[in-house]
């Protein structure tokens, strides 16, 4: 393996760990807030949530570059006030992959707290307990399988995500070229055996992820 290789697939790891970092609190406050009764506010914020669904990659990726461009004035203000540059750097990755991978967390943790019985809420409340200290320590131990599902889904995403992070990374080797780049430059480039290197390796952590948790998430429930 060269040295450029390690180079973009350490790159590709740590973005799609700190994304999934990031997300993780932002899933379980969203999945729990979206669980409760719907009406016009939850039914606002689900949608927000689930636009990246929905919308192509390149439009997302576009509309954050027009915002966070230096010539813009949210742009200026975070690169001259803060020292703060989104716009072809590692943070702004972050950023727009966060957005990206947002409903991929929130998804599978909202599912789960909604297909569990109230009464294991009701219980908690009339024991006297406060509605976080039933999330945290009533709710969410009863959804493993799904947090686990949230997190490696949120993973593997992000891990593979091309259109927004070519849009507001660009490919700069050691700052914002990641594995999902590099397949593209490589195949466009007609270098076939280096793009077969990356898209098998993002392949085979992909299909391990994904199994080790239907595994784990099948090997529990036959338990319950």
């Amino acid at each position: 393996m060269d040295h450029e290789f390690l180079i973009t697939m350490r790159l590709s790891f740590s973005l799609a760990f700190i994304t999934t970092l990031i997300l993780l609190p932002i899933g379980i406050f969203l999945g729990y807030f979206l669980s409760l009764k719907r009406n016009l506010l939850t039914s606002l914020t689900e949608t927000l949530v689930y636009m990246p669904l929905v919308l192509p990659p390149s439009v997302l990726g576009f509309y954050l570059l027009l915002i966070f461009s230096p010539s813009s004035f949210l742009g200026a203000f975070l690169q001259d006030a803060l020292n703060v540059k989104l716009v072809f750097s590692f943070q702004g990755l972050i950023l727009g992959s966060v957005i990206f991978s947002l409903p991929f967390m929130v998804s599978p943790i909202k599912s789960a707290l909604i297909s569990l019985p109230t009464s294991l809420k009701e219980a908690s409340y009339s024991l006297g307990k406060g509605e976080y200290y039933t999330l945290f320590f009533v709710l969410l131990p009863n959804i493993k399988p799904s947090l686990l599902m949230a997190i490696i889904t949120t993973f593997t995403h992000t891990i593979g995500e091309f259109g927004v992070v070519m849009m507001l990374g660009g490919d700069i080797l050691g700052e914002t070229r990641v594995a999902s780049i590099a397949v593209f430059n490589e195949t466009e480039a007609l270098n076939y055996p280096k793009a077969h290197q990356y898209a098998l390796t993002l392949t085979l952590i992909s299909f391990s992820l994904l199994f080790v948790t239907l595994f784990l998430n099948k090997k529990q429930s036959s338990f319950l």
